[in-house]
């Protein structure tokens, strides 16, 4: 072989080496996020600590601040919160994009008809909510004497009460359920939910709990000597007895995760829509001491429930 045809086979190969290398290393991740507040931000802190042990790139962008020349340059995106996913749906092109602390039911209706394009765009979700079958054997574990477990839900929610009540049954509960108008009061449809049930189940829904309406709700809930079931730690300090949730740093891990995942190679491959893999248990011991509850620990529930996933 003469020096030239050594000296071409060096610098092809050189050059296949630099075209695999650029594929499978400088990804662009353009991180969206809904606004500035502190779980958004959990969430992409650990997203780039993640990448940051690789050769990926983590950009942090603002839903305010979102242009189409920000998502062009980026592989992936990762929409932080409904509103950020909003805003990367009102692009008319974007990137493959995977939604994080968004409500099942918003994705359901709104999300992935949305970002998915009726299919012809690669889009996933990783949900807000808890599974209804973890909800369901957390109330097992926790209240094993309850029989009937109240639910309020506004009427846009209404095509979850079915799942709900087929899981419920599962663990031998019954639904006891009301559904809210947007225009309608929260009490009326909340005390008769309260006078059927032995325990309310607080879902995501921002027209039953919100910021105006959450002390109204746990002060009725209190009155009627019911204990709520809720989905946030901030629920729980706010006067739920126990809750199921996922922080905003493990939401933050499984979008690393997948994130990781879907960006090696050639094409973003997302996994299928899901619940958060990992979760966590609060009691408020002042609320279970007032009315009269003794509680298996955070650890322990936290325990059985994992062996359940």
């Amino acid at each position: 072989m003469s020096m030239l045809q050594r000296i071409m086979r060096l610098g092809l190969a050189c050059v296949c080496l630099a075209l695999v290398s650029a594929q499978a290393v400088a990804a662009r991740v353009a991180v969206v996020l809904s606004d500035d507040s502190a779980p958004y931000q959990e969430v992409y802190q650990v997203i780039r600590a993640y990448l940051d042990d690789t050769a990926h790139e983590a950009v942090r962008v603002y839903a305010d601040g979102l242009t189409a020349s920000v998502l062009n340059e980026a592989r992936l995106a990762v929409a932080v919160g409904v509103r950020a996913a909003e805003s990367v749906a009102a692009l008319p092109v974007h990137p493959p994009v995977l939604s994080v602390l968004v409500p099942r039911a918003w994705w359901i209706k709104t999300g992935r008809v949305r970002l998915g394009d009726g299919g012809r765009r690669n889009a996933s979700a990783i949900y807000l909510d808890q599974p209804f079958e973890r909800q369901a054997q957390l109330i097992h574990l926790a209240f094993p004497e309850a029989r009937r477990v109240g639910v309020l839900v506004s009427a846009e929610q209404r095509s979850l009460v079915g799942e709900l009540d087929e899981t419920l049954r599962t663990q031998k509960l019954r639904l006891v359920n009301q559904f809210m108008a947007a225009d309608e009061r929260l009490i009326a449809p909340l005390e008769n939910v309260l006078s059927g049930a032995d325990l309310l189940l607080a879902v995501p829904d921002p027209l039953v709990i919100n910021r105006n309406t959450a002390q109204s709700l746990f002060l009725t809930s209190y009155r009627y000597h019911v204990p709520v079931v809720g989905y946030s730690r901030s629920l729980t300090r706010a006067g739920a007895l126990v809750s199921l949730h996922s922080s905003p740093a493990q939401i933050g891990r499984q979008t690393a995760e997948w994130v990781n995942g879907a960006i090696q190679g050639g094409a973003v491959s997302l996994p299928p829509p899901a619940y958060p893999a990992y979760f966590s248990v609060s009691i408020n011991d002042q609320v279970a001491r007032s009315l009269g509850f003794s509680l298996p620990s955070e650890a322990a529930l936290e325990k059985r429930l994992g062996e359940g996933r």
